[in-house]
């Protein structure tokens, strides 16, 4: 399809969207902000009740009358998906799940599950997620999968299919990033697949933001996005990138355009830095059905959830 803008966002009144990693500014914040904005209910899942309600009080004043709800949820911890997804029993169907959030390029971290942390949050913890929330996506009847990935992907050499619980070698926290982001694909091919092998009303698609000026960056390596390097560091990102709030537009794309399952959205600029978002492609390796396949196993015995 040709390029998508914003005044493309249908009318989404009556749809329930949960959109996870919604921290005040970045990519979720805006995903959430403009379905809000017309009209749809949004459940604004993150791992705090204070910067939840700090982004719902900004969607509040920016949107009278939003439709918000607050989800606390911890990706890299599978016992606090698990809760989060008994909470959201409550929701009653769910249109759309969009799996914002994630960590980039941290230092070497073990979480209690015995994960590597950015496995862990970035893929891990959105699976066992999507696979919880399934039977709710499904009774919407359309229900949507977004997983949004990055550029990054294309940095990864192999799929990460190793035994997660166990570490080897030197630790490459940019390599594993791109790895992560590699698994949203192979996720997203593989839940889609599934799915309509299932019969199931359910498609998965991707979407990744281009450059877009969040804290990600230095939250990813100094743990902030303020202060000393860490302050140096954002402003430069912030000074070379597009807006967060544009960042969000091929995630929009991706959660409400007519497309099918497997469809990865992207900017159209230059190089995927920036621009408005268009159906775009991914690496020969994140179609890789064996790899696909492999990783959603793997994914199936760390996270004890067998689905579709």
């Amino acid at each position: 399809m040709d390029a998508w803008r914003l005044a493309d966002l249908p009318d989404q009144a009556g749809r329930t969207t949960l959109v996870t990693g919604t921290t005040l500014g970045g990519l979720g914040h805006h995903t959430a902000l403009e379905l809000a904005r017309r009209g749809g209910r949004v459940v604004l899942a993150g791992r705090t009740r204070a910067r939840l309600d700090e982004t719902a009080a900004s969607i509040g004043t920016e949107v009278r009358g939003a439709l918000l709800e607050t989800l606390p949820v911890d990706l890299s911890s599978l016992e606090s998906v698990r809760r989060a997804a008994r909470q959201a029993a409550d929701l009653g169907p769910v249109d759309v799940l969009v799996n914002n959030a994630g960590v980039m390029a941290t230092p070497r971290t073990r979480t209690a599950d015995g994960l590597e942390l950015q496995m862990a949050t970035n893929h891990f913890g959105p699976f066992l997620l999507t696979g919880l929330l399934l039977p709710q996506l499904a009774a919407s009847t359309a229900g949507r999968v977004v997983s949004v990935s990055s550029n990054g992907h294309r940095m990864a050499r192999a799929a990460p299919l190793g035994d997660p619980l166990v570490a080897r070698g030197r630790y490459a926290r940019w390599s594993v990033y791109a790895q992560t982001k590699l698994a949203n694909l192979l996720f997203v091919h593989e839940l889609d697949r599934r799915c309509r092998g299932a019969g199931l009303p359910v498609k998965a698609l991707a979407a990744h933001p281009g450059l877009a000026g969040t804290h990600l960056s230095a939250n990813g390596r100094f743990g902030r996005s303020s202060g000393g390097v860490a302050s140096i560091l954002d402003a430069a990102v912030r000074g070379i990138s597009q807006s967060a709030a544009a960042g969000a537009w091929p995630t929009l794309m991706a959660a409400t355009a007519d497309l099918p399952g497997g469809t990865y959205c992207g900017p159209g600029g230059l190089g995927e830095m920036s621009g408005a978002p268009q159906v775009t492609t991914s690496t020969a390796l994140s179609h890789d059905e064996e790899a696909q396949r492999r990783l959603w196993e793997i994914s199936e015995e760390v996270t004890g959830l067998r689905y579709p």
